[in-house]
């Protein structure tokens, strides 16, 4: 995955956000992360009164999102319509949760930007990240923000890394991106939108746009994939040969 595949316009569609003025004048996603909590504290004041109720401090919700009384939340915060958050999901702060997304059960956020439709229902970790719309991430799978010997995190690109003076920086997700159950996403992970990632995948680095990661070995284009399958089913499909038809000799033998 190259770098200019990581830029904004190649990794999401703007209009699924309520947060799409944050990416002004930067060139890749990452480098809006330390602006999350500003960018909200500057927005939430401006939101229509008869559509969000303010709770606390600096913590935005829309009267259409459904908030199990049992989470655990701390500001600045914007949770945006049709949202549903349940129960004992713990959101740390810098959190925007976009329109229909799903935070389930025991999840916890911290400094993250989740784009409308996003889903990270059940045990999942999402820390300094950014998931594109329709984002999905399965049971148990974890962004992991922080790099074993503490240095700052780089994206590896193909054509050459670049070191984003981040010491805590987990994923981005683009839109409509699938990570399977119990998958951990090493710091610095970029995968291009439409990307499926195996179950119990660790995945580190760059993922390309429409690909199928199972390993770091096998990551296969999704249009490479489906021209074989169709391939294969027009073949199991197309009719047996008629067997030939031959007449009897007659025999010249003596009755």
């Amino acid at each position: 995955m190259k770098l200019e595949e990581m830029k904004m316009k190649e990794l999401f569609d703007m209009s699924h956000t309520i947060a799409e003025r944050i990416f002004d004048n930067h060139a890749y996603p990452w480098e809006v992360l330390p602006e999350i909590g500003d960018f909200i504290r500057s927005l939430g004041p401006l939101l229509p009164e008869n559509e969000y109720r303010k709770i606390g401090k600096d913590i935005w919700i829309h009267k259409t999102a459904k908030v199990a009384p049992t989470i655990m939340m701390t500001g600045p915060m914007i949770i945006c319509a049709g949202a549903n958050v349940r129960h004992n999901a713990f959101l740390r702060g810098n959190v925007i949760i976009g329109e229909k997304a799903v935070v389930g059960n025991s999840c916890e956020l911290k400094n993250a930007l989740l784009f409308d439709e996003v889903q990270v229902p059940h045990f999942n970790y999402v820390g300094d990240s950014i998931l594109g719309y329709k984002a999905h991430m399965g049971a148990g799978a974890v962004t992991s923000n922080v790099k074993s010997d503490k240095s700052l995190v780089k994206v590896h690109a193909e054509d050459g890394d670049v070191t984003t003076g981040f010491k805590k920086f987990g994923a981005i997700l683009g839109d409509c991106v699938e990570v399977g159950c119990n998958s951990v996403l090493n710091p610095g992970t970029v995968i291009g939108k439409n990307s499926v990632v195996y179950p119990l995948s660790s995945v580190r680095g760059c993922v390309a746009a429409n690909s199928i990661y199972k390993n770091q070995e096998n990551v296969i284009v999704k249009e490479n994939r489906d021209a074989e399958a169709e391939a294969v089913k027009a073949e199991a499909e197309e009719p047996a040969p008629k067997p030939k038809r031959t007449r009897a000799k007659k025999s010249t033998a003596a009755l």
